[in-house]
Formats: structure tokens, C-alpha cells, sequence
């Protein structure tokens, strides 16, 4: 099994999802962030919070986190490519890790049977 975390574009949300439901794949944990990386945020001046004079470089994102099996991991980097892709700086990153094991709470199933 493989996590995968993508940062991903706030429009491209609802791509993703449909992504992650075509493979049948029934979880999925998504939160709004906030980051910077090569495209270095938008500098909406200078703003001051506190007294303190700051920099706001931080641009939304979302990221999005899926347990998957092993044979799908390419399958869904393609499509995630393919569909979220604009050839511009910005437009995210999938991180991948090795998930060791998952154990569905409810039921007490284990490895690929508690995705």
C-alpha cells in the first residue's frame, strides 16, 4: 500500500475526486493549506499583524490524502497529470509514501481489505 499526498490547486478538487472514485477507492482526507514553493506566493504587500510588519507570500491550496494499492499508484499519477496539469508553476505536488499497514477500526480487517 502506498499513501499519496497531493497538493493540489483549489479548482482542481472536484478532478481529483472523480480520479480517486473511478478506482473505486472509497476514502480520501482533504484540508485547505496554505504554501509557498517555486512559485513563491503572491505578495499582497506588506500587512501588519500585531505591530509586526509581515510579507503574506502564501497561496491556498488543497491537499488531498489517499490510501491506495500498489498496482494503482501509476494509474493515478498519470491521471493526475494529465488532468491537473497547466504548464504553469503552481499547479501542485504528489508526494508518495510506503504505508506499512491499515486496520479498519469497525470490523478489525486489515492491509488492502480496510481501503
Amino acid at each position: 500500500m502506498k499513501e499519496l499526498v497531493m497538493l493540489i490547486r483549489p479548482e482542481k478538487l472536484e478532478d481529483v475526486k472523480d480520479i480517486i472514485e473511478d478506482l473505486e477507492y472509497g476514502g480520501m482526507t482533504i484540508s485547505t493549506v496554505m504554501g509557498c514553493g517555486t512559485q513563491r506566493g503572491s505578495l499582497a504587500g506588506v500587512n501588519e499583524i500585531r505591530g509586526m510588519k509581515m510579507n503574506i507570500n502564501l497561496l491556498p491550496k488543497i491537499r488531498v490524502e489517499v490510501v491506495v494499492e500498489d498496482e494503482d499508484v501509476e494509474r493515478i499519477i498519470t491521471e493526475v497529470r494529465d488532468r491537473l496539469a497547466t504548464g504553469h508553476v503552481g499547479d501542485g505536488k504528489i508526494f508518495i509514501r510506503n504505508m506499512e499497514d491499515a486496520i479498519r477500526i469497525r470490523t478489525g480487517e486489515r492491509g488492502d481489505k480496510a481501503l
